[in-house]
């Protein structure tokens, strides 16, 4: 689903996840949540660009009937190791000086 700014959700194919260096979202199949055909698009089988600029979020439903895609290493997110008990304990000072203001 592209979530556009400032418009209602639009449902479209994608041809393959974005990489971090695109401009533009490249999509088929547009339409609306209905399922109907957007007034502005005269065939929904049509290639359509989206400039990230206009797009508010993108959202990819997971396939349940497919193993989730690999990580590819440019745009993994490195996950940290799981923080110490030390590490998650309350600063009293901190707590002194938010409840002061």
């Amino acid at each position: 689903m592209l979530h556009l700014l400032n418009e209602q959700p639009l449902v479209a194919d994608l041809f393959g996840y974005p990489a971090p260096g695109d401009v533009t979202v490249a999509c088929t199949n547009v339409r609306g949540t209905t399922g109907k055909r957007p007034v502005w698009a005269d065939h929904t089988n049509s290639i359509f660009y989206f400039p990230w600029t206009q797009i508010r979020f993108l959202e990819v439903p997971p396939d349940l009937s497919a193993p989730p895609p690999p990580p590819d290493g440019s745009t993994a997110i490195a996950l940290r190791e799981p923080a110490d008990e030390a590490d998650l304990e309350i600063d009293e000072d901190f707590l002194r000086r938010v409840r002061d203001v």
